[in-house]
């Protein structure tokens, strides 16, 4: 490796994201880490005078569909791995978020380092959990330009620290990914969603409660106040599995909630296309305002909204039964602290912004910030992990 290296690092293996990683260790070098970029105006801006590329270093290295496993390169885009599965019935169960179009770029340029890297899942978290619960094992560098393996095809492989999980979520600061082991699922046979029009935020937080505690098997419970849904509530609640389960299910669902407006059933096809609407934030999008993405106490979500109203313009609809916001300001700012003390009088949670100006980004403070004792931790856990502060600097934290 010379001591010169060009500003754009393009790996088309293992040991060239190794040599490229060590390079940057030694030269303390800080590297700004992506795949097709898609994700990038996420988190705080880094100020990095190279770019490690990914995006060359891919394609899927071992599926196997009857033992429900799939390991892929970190910069094999998520269309190529959906092309794969749908061809055998099966999906990464938990939802894969596609935030493209709110953040004002294009759809489909996701990869699975990313995926991993930022562990956004959608609405059947509730019922599958998040990306960190699909990942079986991994292969990464660490900032120090050191190669390890976490996990393996099967769950009973992990043993000791499962850093697998420790690293998803980290936004690329902990390790580069080139390799992921993730669990795959059978599709279900079809789907359908019970819409209930016409609740307030307050009813639609009772109904799908009620939903939720029911024996339906709720696999995704969403609202969208009337401004976000053709100018009538929608309170969505969707069913998936085999046909006669689903129209049991949703046959008995309606008649628990009778009480609760006017209902509709939509059809495959409409309840797909309600839920990626959802699922990839569509309401937000072609805007530019600052968009918050809120983790509360289900029960408490609409209140968070209301106080968030009481005090600036601003639009918000729900997901997982009302424990996930999404908030938009309708101003230029994103009053951070208003909307974390809002959230902390409300039960407390986590409040992420997901859109934003590279000025507001770098001012104010992108994640939710951790208690003392969290902070020291996620320090110690960075030093080993990239005690010269390389990959992706600033990302998540001021380094």
């Amino acid at each position: 490796m010379s001591d010169v290296m060009e500003a754009d690092l393009h790996p088309k293996a293992n040991e060239d994201v190794l040599a490229a990683i060590k390079w940057a260790a030694a030269e303390e070098v800080p590297l700004e880490v992506i795949g097709h970029g898609s994700k990038r105006a996420l988190g705080r801006p880094t100020q990095t005078a190279h770019t490690l590329d990914m995006s060359s270093l891919t394609g899927v290295t071992l599926f196997e569909p009857e033992e429900l496993v799939l390991s892929a390169k970190a910069g094999t885009p998520l269309s190529e791995i959906y092309e794969l599965l749908e061809k055998h019935n099966q999906e990464l169960q938990f939802e894969p978020v596609d935030l493209g179009t709110m953040l004002g770029g294009a759809v489909g340029f996701g990869t699975l380092g990313g995926l991993v890297n930022t562990n956004i899942c959608g609405p059947r978290r509730l019922k599958y959990g998040s990306v960190r619960d699909h990942i079986l094992g991994i292969t990464a560098v660490s900032g120090r330009g050191e190669v390890f393996k976490s996990g393996g095809r099967v769950v009973k492989n992990v043993t000791g620290y499962d850093l697998a999980k420790g690293v998803t979520g980290s936004y690329g600061t902990l390790t580069v990914l080139t390799d992921i082991i993730v669990k795959i699922l059978p599709k279900a046979e079809t789907e359908q969603t019970l819409s209930i029009y016409g609740l307030s935020d307050a009813q639609a937080t009772e109904a799908m409660a009620l939903a939720m505690g029911s024996s339906a098997e709720i696999s995704g419970a969403a609202h969208l106040p009337a401004n976000l849904a053709n100018g009538t509530a929608a309170t969505l609640l969707r069913l998936e599995g085999f046909a006669p389960s689903v129209e049991y299910r949703i046959e008995a669902l309606g008649k628990l909630l009778a009480d609760f407006g006017t209902h509709e059933r939509l059809d495959e096809h409409t309840s797909k296309a309600q839920w990626w609407a959802v699922r990839d934030c569509l309401p937000f999008a072609g805007e530019t305002s600052p968009v918050w993405r809120i983790s509360c106490t289900p029960s408490k979500g609409y209140r968070i909204v209301d106080a968030i109203k009481a005090a600036i313009t601003a639009d918000a609809f729900y997901d997982w039964q009302g424990g996930l916001i999404w908030l938009q300001v309708n101003e230029e700012t994103a009053y951070a602290d208003m909307v974390r003390a809002v959230v902390e009088a409300n039960g407390g949670g986590h409040a992420t912004l997901i859109r934003a100006d590279a000025v507001t980004r770098q001012s104010v403070s992108v994640f939710q910030p951790q208690a003392p004792a969290l902070t020291a931790l996620s320090k110690r856990y960075r030093e080993n992990f990239d005690p010269n502060g390389v990959l992706n600097p600033g990302r998540m934290v001021e380094f």
